[in-house]
């Protein structure tokens, strides 16, 4: 029977916690924001800072939406899921992308839409600036800790959620610009939704830079430098005359492996079949990423087989 591969749940319920953990804070942090700005825009008469309120309402979603998807994307393979849940994951970070297009998708229509208004209702306060300003230091903060903890814990879902704080600080910078000359010139009322417009363009980049890796993910997109690692491992080992076939696609935060390998046409099947293991093993142990490889042992004519 072929060796099992190292299942994607082997983080355990360790690896569960921490990211239930990471996220809870970026939702502490967010619940905060989220209120502060939206009490502070309506306040002090700030559109660029309620848009930057609804930017933060997002990042709850898509909180919730990794502290209740981690349970099942870590999931062990079962019956009806043999390659594991791992995609799962991808779902929740393809989600977290689409939320934020959605969400600076309808901050554009409401600027535009105060935009073609001639009701002046008056500048911002300059607090709605200090608010900005915390938001975009607390926030950048959270972006660097959350990726840091992602890439130990080697989650799509969770670095997706931390460009989407990085996203947030980013966003804050152009209300605060924009609500800071709103106050100074107050006949340039028209800032304050411009400052709005600037916030959905970058919640719109970062929202690509999201869903791009899903889509590829999610479509099987080969991996041509990882490919080429597989072979070069399997070339090392001894006993293999050649290597065709190689392909690899991702599942969540593992990646699945088959390659043929061409030996001595005189080989025993046993032999063959502990030649393999041989192979797997050392790929195994070279690509932590990579979970599972199937070997296919062929006979070795002089070439490549078609």
């Amino acid at each position: 029977m072929p060796e099992t591969g190292k299942p994607v749940a082997e983080h355990g319920t360790a690896m569960v916690r921490r990211v239930r953990f990471v996220t809870l804070v970026g939702l502490f942090v967010n619940v905060l924001l989220t209120i502060a700005k939206a009490v502070g825009g309506v306040v002090f008469r700030s559109q660029a800072l309620i848009a930057d309120a609804v930017h933060s309402l997002s990042d709850l979603a898509t909180d919730l939406a990794v502290i209740f998807g981690v349970k099942y994307w870590s999931a062990p393979p079962d019956s009806s899921h043999p390659y594991g849940h791992g995609k799962i994951e991808t779902l929740v970070s393809a989600f977290i992308g689409i939320a934020l297009a959605l969400v600076a998708l309808g901050l554009v229509s409401d600027a535009v839409a105060t935009l073609r208004s001639e009701n002046d209702s008056g500048g911002p306060g300059l607090p709605a600036f200090f608010i900005a300003l915390f938001s975009i230091f607390s926030k950048e903060w959270l972006f660097r800790w959350t990726r840091r903890e992602a890439r130990k814990l080697n989650s799509k879902a969770v670095e997706a959620n931390a460009w989407h704080h990085r996203s947030d600080a980013i966003s804050s910078i152009p209300a605060a610009i924009a609500i800071s000359l709103a106050y100074f010139f107050p006949d340039l009322h028209f800032i304050d939704p411009v400052g709005a417009i600037l916030v959905s363009i970058f919640i719109f980049h970062a929202a690509w830079k999201i869903v791009k890796p899903t889509l590829l993910e999610l479509s099987d997109a080969g991996n041509p430098e990882r490919e080429a690692k597989l072979k070069w491992i399997a070339l090392s080992v001894e006993g293999v005359r050649s290597v065709h076939q190689v392909r690899c696609r991702q599942v969540g935060a593992s990646s699945l492996a088959d390659l043929h390998i061409l030996v001595d046409p005189e080989m025993t099947v046993r032999d063959g079949h502990a030649l393999s293991h041989r192979v797997r093993r050392a790929i195994l142990d070279a690509i932590p990423e990579v979970t599972d490889v199937v070997i296919h042992v062929e006979p070795f004519n002089g070439g490549p087989l078609p």
